[in-house]
């Protein structure tokens, strides 16, 4: 034990995932693009519902400001270490900060999981139980859901932080991922990981397959209220309130499953589909909600129509 508590790892190198050495400066670049319009977005979405008066009688807004900061959150823990992996000299990143780095994405990708199904659950009250929905979803419910998806991210977060660093960790030390993340991280660890892989696979399937149930049987039931709407005005109406969250759901999920429900989870593809849930969604979520959505593009409107005056 003394031998193998001499070597244990202080840091981590982060290889980033493979790409041609010519496209160096574009990556970054692009990435960097991509980072700033993630947080600007993101900033624009969360001032919106935070300033206008008429969203906060809507707990729809509440979860979608809440998920902004979600995604302004996983973008900064993971491009901007990601876009170190684009200069000519890889930064270690120390052992504490591989250990941080895990739990936040795992605790805001819990959260964010959890906030998709409440999402999806006020999507149905709202067209099936239009009369009961202010009782059934009022401010404070809506606020006590989201301490509830806060606090058990925050535990499934711990759980996989903790689980995955009690192995010894002592060498090599090169992570050939983008992040520190369970599967590439267990590949460094000195002890049997099998009890890990299996409790990962189990903790984090139950989680998706749980949500993604709701959220699809919460679907199952909008649907056929809305075929149920007499008017073809009326359904595109209902059919549009829907739209931007059932686009945002199932770039999130497909993704992640592929990257943690399957036997290799290392390899380039994974990593590239790793990109969705850590880069390019909390990219496109502003766009997609702002484009698709009547209500925040109308307080959009009224923001900058106050400003002006």
């Amino acid at each position: 034990m003394e031998s193998i508590n001499s070597t244990l790892l202080t840091e981590f190198i982060l290889t980033g995932i493979p790409y041609p050495l010519r496209l160096r400066t574009f990556l970054f670049v692009f990435f960097l693009l991509i980072y700033t319009l993630t947080q600007l977005g993101n900033l624009l979405i969360l001032i919106t519902v935070w300033v206008d008066v008429q969203l906060h009688a809507h707990p729809m807004y509440i979860f979608l400001g809440v998920l902004s900061i979600i995604d302004m959150a996983i973008s900064t823990i993971i491009v901007p270490r990601f876009m170190m992996s684009f200069t000519a000299v890889l930064t270690p990143i120390s052992f504490g900060g591989c250990v941080t780095q895990l739990y936040f994405y795992h605790f805001l990708g819990s959260t964010q999981c959890f906030l998709y199904t409440l999402m999806a659950y006020d999507r149905y009250l709202a067209i099936c139980r239009p009369l009961h929905y202010p009782v059934l979803m009022n401010a404070k419910l809506s606020t006590l859901l989201v301490a509830g998806a806060w606090v058990a991210g925050s535990i499934h977060g711990a759980l996989q932080a903790i689980l995955t660093f009690r192995l010894p960790y002592c060498g090599p030390n090169r992570v050939e991922y983008f992040f520190c993340d369970i599967p590439a991280v267990l590949k460094l660890a000195c002890a049997d990981t099998t009890v890990n892989k299996l409790v990962t696979l189990v903790d984090i399937g139950v989680v998706v397959a749980s949500c993604f149930s709701l959220i699809l049987l919460s679907y199952i039931r909008i649907i056929q209220a809305i075929l149920r709407i007499q008017t073809a005005d009326g359904r595109r109406r209902a059919f549009s309130t829907c739209g931007a969250h059932v686009t945002v759901v199932t770039v999130y999920y497909v993704p992640c499953a592929f990257v943690y429900l399957r036997p290799e989870t290392n390899s380039p593809l994974g990593g590239a589909a790793a990109l969705f849930p850590t880069a390019i969604t909390p990219f496109v979520n502003p766009i997609i909600y702002t484009l698709r959505n009547q209500e925040v593009k109308l307080a959009l409107k009224r923001m900058i129509g106050g400003c002006r005056t």
